[in-house]
């Protein structure tokens, strides 16, 4: 089993249209084998994350122009940290906030899940917020770090807890499966 991101612009950046491309991608998907795990959309539907799994095959490459969006990245390999697949399959928990954080390039995979490991007690600290899940690019590009708060300020305090810069927070607008 291994997950993929896949990365989408919207070419009309509303909710409607991120739904349709997330559904078109998804068909992909199914006929290649694999299964949506989870399909995440920012506020103003300026951006949709996806997550696939593949088991026995590769991930397909996406086109932007076969899914008629402005932008389409992935197939990329990713890593899930902090949740289980078979409990975020059954329970497929709400998430409200999403941060990206773009990895330092001298950070190695070892190290980046020992941090994460050793810091993520600290959230407690921050009650009011809850750390879901993040997936980990196996590149080291960047993680997705997703997580149920009240408002952006919880998310940035439950970051500054555990020294973890943001480089881009969204707003998620609700799971399309």
């Amino acid at each position: 089993m291994t997950l993929y991101l896949y990365e989408l612009t919207p070419l009309r950046l509303d909710r409607a249209d991120a739904d349709r491309a997330i559904k078109e991608l998804d068909a992909v998907i199914g006929r290649e084998g694999g299964e949506l795990i989870e399909a995440q959309v920012t506020g103003g539907a300026h951006r949709a994350f996806v997550i696939a799994e593949f088991d026995s095959c590769q991930a397909p490459p996406v086109d932007a122009a076969a899914l008629s969006v402005s932008e389409a990245s992935g197939p990329h390999p990713v890593r899930l940290v902090g949740a289980d697949l078979a409990e975020l399959k059954a329970v497929r928990p709400a998430a409200g906030y999403l941060v990206e954080w773009d990895l330092p390039a001298d950070l190695d995979m070892d190290t980046y899940l020992a941090r994460k490991k050793a810091k993520s007690p600290l959230y407690a600290n921050v009650p009011e917020v809850a750390f879901l899940r993040t997936y980990v690019r196996e590149d080291m590009d960047k993680c997705l770090c997703f997580y149920d708060a009240p408002d952006e300020a919880a998310v940035r305090r439950a970051r500054e807890v555990v020294t973890t810069p943001i480089d881009r927070l969204h707003r998620l607008e609700g799971e399309q499966r």
